[in-house]
């Protein structure tokens, strides 16, 4: 059986294989190399993957990515390409969708959308409404550091208020790029915001993301 994270995962790892350990991301100052070696160290180094949120440990965290960078570059594609190991929670179907769906999806836009000439994916329904469940789960968090209230709106009209504040700014467009907004990824997602020039350039200007 298949899910919208193992779907992302293998459509990611086939194009770290086409496009090279050197291909840039949208992650700043990473190539394919560091992001593939990110995402290994998140699966299968819990030591250092809580460095990734915890920001005591963060410079722990930073140098077993590097070192885990070093390795050879099909091998660490193998990896991400194979997922989470037996003795990981995240292997458990149930727990990769909620823990995987959304990184996987959004680091593969990283890599996708960091690249001259692409264009946008026409997503599933399916992967959409599972990307609009995860970011109203998670939208609170991911604007937690914004000052002024943020709606999300999908194209059908179906809102969801992240943070209540005012003024008050709308963002409009469908789930995968406000995931990809709500993420940090502004400049490359395709979203309308409506509200006060001010209160819109105050959101634009805010740290989002985890």
């Amino acid at each position: 059986m298949t899910t919208s994270a193992i779907d992302e995962r293998r459509a990611m790892a086939a194009l770290l294989r086409e496009l090279g350990p050197d291909a840039p991301t949208l992650c700043e100052g990473w190539t394919a190399r560091d992001l593939a070696a990110h995402l290994v160290v998140r699966e299968r180094r819990p030591d250092a993957a809580v460095g990734i949120v915890a920001r005591p440990l963060a410079k722990y965290s930073e140098r077993v990515r590097a070192k885990t960078g070093d390795r050879d570059f099909d091998e660490l594609v193998t990896a991400v390409a194979e997922g989470p190991p037996a003795w990981s929670p995240m292997h458990i179907e149930a727990v990769d969708r909620v823990a995987n769906t959304v990184e996987m999806f959004v680091h593969h836009e990283d890599l996708r959308r960091a690249q001259p000439g692409w264009k946008p994916r026409e997503l599933s329904p399916a992967l959409e409404d599972e990307l609009w469940q995860r970011l109203r789960s998670m939208g609170r968090l991911l604007f937690r550091k914004v000052d002024v209230g943020v709606t999300l709106v999908r194209p059908n009209g179906v809102s969801a208020q992240v943070r209540r504040a005012t003024p008050v700014v709308t963002v409009t467009g469908p789930p995968s790029e406000l995931v990809l907004f709500a993420y940090g990824r502004g400049t490359h997602a395709d979203v309308r915001l409506d509200g006060a020039p001010e209160a819109v350039e105050r959101l634009r200007a805010a740290p989002l993301g985890i």
